[in-house]
């Protein structure tokens, strides 16, 4: 009888039930899949000691102009720098405001607008969730520009190395700010500005401290026309796209009278938090509430994913201001980490590789992060020591458990008949680098048996029957190896 190839397409799909992710990868951890193969994610490596007490929300790395490199992060009460030469720099302003830690819910009395609802009656329905603090952070030619989300000051460091080094508010900038963006054309833009959710404010350009407008500069300011606050701003193609709670908008640079034309070019779909955003050369990808959204051009547009429905009733929608966005540039993929339904902070991530159009998942903390270029590996940082890692550096995990996946249900052949499987026929790179076990049931609620884990050689001698089979792939070596399609040798057979 032929073998019988398990034709498992690349990627993971869990919405919905067990069974319809029948013949797909249903649960994984630290793979990928390149060209149609899987493979592992690469491991890790700390870089420093424990930054801070608390998590890093906010990340920045750029060379300045004799190509020093700076990596900053900020947490609830801090922001740093690591230089060049891995000094690590204090620069928190003195006088930074509190920030908090976990998101916090406020119901009951008091909360919700004015006049809605009974008086002294509480309001189950009249949540307020204050989000976890966060930093924005960018460049201004080779300074940095910072904004504190608790604080709402805008900040700037001058790459001053010696005391004081702590950033300082930039000179006349709004406050009262939820997040800063450069605009490729050089303006500062104030987002959420002067306390008012809805306002943008900019600078003149190329002089970041002149923001009163006036006929002879291009300062300026405008309310968006949205019923949501403002959360981030990413920079797209020649525009700024800011994001709100529940739209999209972008800002294109016109000069004149008006320097700046406002379009709205998505609705409902606004993003999760100030860091759930990243861009690529594809375009800018975040997350929203229940699902993903990418912007390249023209309008918003809904990503269809395999895993939203998994994501999104597995996450802890309290602390989802704390959802963090990172790319992968080396293999076209963002990263989003966020805080399962059993955590207050970021355990599981969720991936997506924009180039080939494939989701996959897994558990690992991170809270922030920065993709290669001004250095050699990704950094992210670590939820539970804060420690920054380089990222995709060898295949050691740190004590973590190997990569893995597993699928979910695989009939056999039609599914009809019972059918014995004496062999199997491994696609592999390596023999030995992994190994392949089996959970084997006759009917989709009957008993499920386990077999296994057999070291996989061409060809590898199984012995197990069932109509349906699941197949879990671990790795045993901490090597790049790779796994293409698997085939069975089975043929038609009775229960005994």
């Amino acid at each position: 009888m032929p073998f019988i190839p398990l034709d498992i397409p690349a990627g993971v799909y869990r919405n919905g039930t067990d069974y319809q992710s029948k013949g797909r990868w249903r649960d994984t951890n630290l793979v990928r899949w390149v060209d149609n193969s899987m493979r592992p994610v690469g491991g890790w490596n700390a870089r420093t000691e424990t930054v801070g007490s608390n998590p890093m929300r906010g990340s920045l790395a750029w060379r300045d102009n004799s190509l020093n490199r700076y990596l900053v992060s900020g947490s609830a009460d801090s922001l740093v720098t690591y230089l060049d030469d891995g000094t690590l720099v204090d620069i928190t302003p003195a006088d930074l405001g509190t920030g908090i830690v976990d998101a916090s819910i406020s119901t009951g009395y008091g909360a919700g607008s004015y006049g809605v609802g009974l008086y002294n009656t509480p309001r189950p329905d009249s949540i307020i969730l204050v989000p976890a603090t966060s930093w924005t952070l960018d460049n201004w030619g080779e300074y940095l520009v910072a904004c504190h989300s608790g604080d709402g000051r805008i900040f700037e460091w001058q790459l001053d190395r010696t005391t004081p080094a702590a950033a300082v508010p930039l000179a006349n900038a709004p406050t009262g700010n939820n997040a800063v963006i450069v605009t490729a054309e050089r303006f500062v833009f104030a987002l959420g500005a002067s306390n008012n959710p809805r306002l943008v404010a900019w600078s003149d350009r190329e002089d970041n401290t002149t923001w009163s407008p006036l006929g002879t500069n291009e300062a300026g300011s405008i309310e968006l026309q949205t019923n949501g606050n403002i959360v981030c701003g990413e920079k797209v193609q020649g525009q700024t796209l800011i994001l709100t709670d529940v739209d999209a908008h972008v800002a294109t640079y016109i000069g004149g009278q008006f320097v700046y034309g406002f379009e709205r070019v998505g609705t409902a779909c606004g993003v999760v938090s100030t860091q759930a955003s990243a861009t690529t050369p594809a375009g800018c990808f975040w997350m929203g509430k229940d699902g993903f959204f990418a912007y390249s051009g023209g309008s918003v547009q809904q990503l269809q994913s395999g895993v939203e429905d998994y994501v999104f009733s597995n996450i802890n929608n309290d602390q989802i201001s704390k959802v963090a966005a990172v790319v992968n540039g080396k293999y076209n993929e963002i990263w989003w980490f966020y805080p399962s339904s059993e955590s207050q902070e970021n355990d599981q991530y969720v991936a997506f590789n924009y180039r080939d159009n494939i989701w996959f998942t897994g558990y690992m903390g991170r809270t922030t992060g920065v993709d290669s270029g001004a250095y050699m590996y990704p950094i992210y940082f670590c939820s539970t020591t804060n420690r920054p890692f380089d990222h995709e550096y060898g295949f050691d995990y740190h004590n973590v458990p190997k990569p893995w996946a597993e699928t979910g249900a695989i009939e056999i052949g039609s599914g009809d008949s019972v059918m014995k499987v004496v062999g199997l026929i491994p696609d592999e790179r390596n023999k030995g680098d992994v190994t392949v076990s089996f959970k084997a049931r006759f009917y989709p609620n009957g008993q499920e048996y386990t077999y296994g884990s057999y070291p996989l050689s061409s060809p590898t001698s199984v012995r197990f029957t069932g109509r349906q089979i699941t197949v879990r792939i671990d790795g045993e070596t901490l090597d790049d190896w790779r796994v293409g399609q698997i085939r069975l040798d089975a043929v038609a057979g009775g229960r005994r």
